[in-house]
């Protein structure tokens, strides 16, 4: 998809269609005012008789618009005439680009920039933009030979005065680099495990190293994991055929000896809960159990690409949890590279365990904060639902930064208690912990066994479970949190 800003006047434009904004008071926005002097009041004519309640999300497709530069008017309704939260905003733009998209128009003008929102810039609006249609426009085309309703459109121009060009032009970049940062995190959680494996993986973030001067991967074998003691990782593994990868990402944007942050993605490219066998119905979506690890590929592109001043490492341990006659068992005790026994109470629960082996490999770098994010529990999804990712971690201030990014970016997280309470869970009577807590607070305990690993540094822990894909009609990748991440890195280079 092509985005660029333009300042052309409206009566100058050519476009298949033009996008503008109404209230519900019938008050339409600037740009929708020229449009309707152009058009001898098409637009207030058509407000006038009731067609357009100027309700937020309700569209309007003007078809008919002779001896014009453009040939469509979508009317997108905007709600009360105040300024629009960015959840409403949002909402218009899904809106309007699921009209566009139906519409199958080659061309779009967007001019919903110039609404009101409230605290948000030019910057915000125009990169809002971006992200809302690029999400709605993905499709997923890799395995097909015959694509049904392929998209026809090509090119969305939004529409900047020449007073907000530099933060459009910002706006622009940032929109860019963060969407296609979710359309790459959706493809490779969209490829099946047969195709993604953890080599594949690994290969896909060796290329970003090639592409990006600042970028470098390193790749760890199974016998360097094997050398540095990661026996929770290796366990994993031990059922599958495909080899284990732990992936390296190191950004270097910022000055030479700042801590970096590290992102730590789950990377688990097929998850059938190993001798603890997942239920058949529904397995086939566990191929999105490395939703994790293909965000923190997609946020280094994206923080690569924006040239952002920080120091970051991504940390991906991928792998494959199938059953085998030499796969993990219930009941097996694991020596981790912290030094720590787990017995294995549940294979099922295999997420942590590569996890665990990360985050203590993660101390190596000294890092000023890390954060880890997997499709770790389905206890998640029952207590959240698909709306915010959960939160937990050990330090409040990491924590706040994060749920803070989360609100601009529109994808956003709840936090959940990290109490000594729910430690008690986790007691095993032959080992230093167990891999599970029982049936109750499975989303705590898992992110208590992880702050295990966690104790020498700032950390937070995203459950992603319940939104890094959809399921039913619907199935697919989100790309979620990589707005959330990228948010947070964009503050952190401004602060």
């Amino acid at each position: 998809m092509d985005y660029f800003i333009d300042s052309t006047p409206l009566e100058k434009l050519q476009s298949d269609c033009i996008i503008v904004g109404c209230y519900e008071n019938g008050q339409l926005i600037p740009s929708a005012i020229t449009l309707d002097a152009l058009t001898q009041g098409v637009i207030s004519k058509i407000v006038t008789r009731g067609d357009s309640t100027g309700k937020n999300g309700k569209t309007l497709l003007i078809n008919w618009l002779p001896d014009n530069t453009f040939s469509r008017i979508l009317l997108v309704g905007l709600g009360p005439q105040e300024p629009l939260s960015a959840k409403n905003y949002r909402t218009a733009l899904a809106a309007a680009v699921k009209t566009i998209k139906e519409a199958q128009i080659k061309s779009a003008a967007c001019t919903l920039a110039e609404v009101d929102i409230e605290d948000r810039d030019w910057c915000w609006k125009t990169r809002q933009i971006i992200e809302v249609f690029d999400d709605a426009l993905y499709q997923f085309k890799q395995c097909k030979t015959l694509i049904e309703n392929e998209l026809k459109t090509e090119q969305i121009i939004i529409i900047a005065p020449e007073n907000q060009q530099a933060q459009a032009q910002t706006g622009l970049l940032q929109g860019r680099a963060i969407a296609e940062g979710v359309a790459l995190a959706k493809t490779l959680a969209d490829l099946p495990g047969n195709l993604c494996t953890p080599t594949f993986m690994a290969e896909t973030a060796t290329e970003l190293g090639r592409k990006y001067d600042r970028l470098s991967v390193d790749v760890l074998e199974e016998a360097d994991m094997q050398a540095l003691g990661m026996g929770a990782l290796l366990s994993v593994t031990r059922g599958s055929r495909q080899p284990a990868k732990l992936i390296v990402i190191n950004y270097q944007g910022g000055e030479k000896n700042r801590k970096p942050i590290v992102l730590i993605g789950k990377g688990l490219t097929f998850d059938a809960g190993g001798i603890s066998l997942k239920p058949g119905l529904g397995m086939d979506e566990m191929k999105y159990d490395m939703c994790g690890g293909a965000c923190v590929i997609a946020t280094l592109q994206a923080a690569a690409q924006m040239q952002l001043p920080l120091n970051i490492v991504g940390l991906i341990p991928a792998s494959e949890n199938l059953p085998d006659g030499n796969a993990n068992k219930p009941g097996d005790i694991l020596t981790s590279m912290s030094g720590k026994t787990i017995e294995v109470l549940n294979t099922d629960a295999e997420g942590r365990l590569i996890l665990c082996d990360t985050l203590t490999y993660a101390q190596k770098y000294q890092p000023e904060v890390v954060i880890d994010l997997a499709t770790l529990t389905g206890a998640c999804l029952v207590a959240l639902g698909r709306v915010p990712s959960a939160l937990l971690g050990n330090d409040d201030a990491l924590c706040n930064d994060l749920i803070a990014a989360g609100n601009i970016a529109g994808d956003s997280v709840w936090r959940l208690p990290l109490w000594e309470e729910y430690q008690e869970l986790l007691k095993s009577n032959f080992a230093d912990m167990a891999n599970i807590g029982g049936k109750d607070a499975g989303t705590i305990t898992a992110a208590c066994f992880l702050s295990k690993f966690a104790e020498d540094f700032r950390w937070a822990h995203l459950d992603i479970a319940g939104t890094a894909w959809r399921t039913g009609t619907d199935k697919g990748a989100t790309g979620r949190p990589v707005p959330l991440l990228c948010q947070y890195l964009l503050n952190r280079a401004q602060g």
